[in-house]
């Protein structure tokens, strides 16, 4: 059971980023659907926590060393290679992004200049990335509990000072844009963007545990983790409607609210969390070009950093809005293969 607890831990580490915590992809995706997204966030619970079973269990069936290999052996070669690249390039784009919201976090919450930011999460997910595989897992888990504290205690905030008619606070929150049709094709968007996101890692966290069960319920309880979170930050901010949901980062503004000090130290575990994403995206994409602990891994590393770095300049707002639900229906792929596996093994099993 520890040892599934520490992977679940993990899962929710790679998925939570700098957009969940700040409550910036939580707004887009399910508050700005009013009620009705409460719906959607209860449709994303059930999805994560079978996808995250499904991507555990196959990583540890197969033994995973890199998304590539697993990936090919339940799809086939050519959905294989396509699958491939959508993960690659998720794994690329999002990365870009979290440098990017690391400058932008230190540069509005503590002055920082946006490239000192970025050179600071650039050289800290690369040295994390030389780790041992165990230790990469327990660095990540370890800094997850900060958030769900923090959530918890703005949930029970919220729910406590909640004081406006649900009518009125749905009317407003459906004013606030989004570039989602409706809430549930917004929640299914949301589980494919972030299972592409967080496949490659998964996969490979599943195959360093040989128990197929044990990483299964690993991925269950994350996937179910991530699904209670999501409710609980929804109904946050769609307490606080008419004032926090219309920024770039609500949830720091109704921690802000509580306590100051809250809120500077909430700026630092956001910190974290954006660490956690751009970790859990890097390590994967150069362990798919380059075997870990060798030269070569190193070398793509660090270009791959490089590069990423530059691009981040280009700003965080802008490719949450657009990247992400793009990136989502790519993901749309990868979803239907994994329950095709589903399928294939329950019949096998079953026959």
């Amino acid at each position: 059971m520890k040892r599934a607890l520490q992977l679940a831990s993990a899962f929710v580490g790679v998925i939570i980023g700098a957009g969940f915590a700040s409550g910036r992809e939580i707004v887009q995706y399910f508050t700005s659907f009013g009620i009705r997204g409460t719906a959607g966030a209860v449709l994303a619970a059930a999805l994560f926590a079978f996808l995250g079973m499904s991507l555990m269990r196959i990583g540890s069936r197969l033994r995973a060393r890199s998304h590539k290999e697993a990936v090919c052996a339940v799809s086939g070669r050519f959905l294989g290679a396509l699958i491939d690249w959508i993960i690659v390039l998720t794994l690329f784009g999002v990365g870009v992004v979290m440098i990017a919201g690391a400058g932008s976090n230190l540069e509005q919450e503590f002055g920082v200049p946006f490239y000192a930011g970025a050179i600071l999460m650039t050289v800290l997910v690369y040295l994390t990335a030389l780790l041992n595989l165990e230790r990469f897992v327990l660095v990540i888990g370890g800094i997850t509990p900060l958030l769900i504290l923090f959530v918890v205690i703005v949930s029970v905030y919220t729910m406590a000072t909640w004081n406006a008619p649900i009518a009125e606070l749905h009317e407003t929150a459906r004013q606030l844009p989004t570039t989602l049709p409706n809430w549930w094709v917004s929640a299914v968007n949301y589980v494919s963007f972030n299972i592409a996101l967080a496949a490659s890692m998964a996969l490979v966290m599943g195959g360093s545990e040989p128990d197929a069960r044990t990483a299964a319920l690993g991925g269950l309880m994350g996937g179910l983790g991530v699904g209670v979170l999501i409710l609980l930050c929804h109904l946050s901010i769609l307490s606080r409607a008419g004032q926090a949901a219309a920024l770039d980062m609500p949830m720091l503004k109704i921690v802000g609210d509580l306590s100051p000090v809250l809120g500077t130290l909430y700026a630092v575990v956001l910190f974290g969390m954006i660490f956690n994403t751009a970790a859990g995206m890097f390590f994967p994409f150069a362990v798919r070009f380059a075997a870990r602990n060798t030269p070569a891994f190193r070398i793509v590393l660090a270009v791959t950093m490089a590069a990423a770095m530059g691009l981040s300049l280009f700003g965080f707002s802008y490719l949450v809005g657009y990247l992400y639900p793009l990136i989502g229906y790519l993901g749309l792929f990868l979803i239907a293969v994994l329950i095709f596996d589903f399928v294939r093994f329950a019949v096998k099993r079953n026959p």
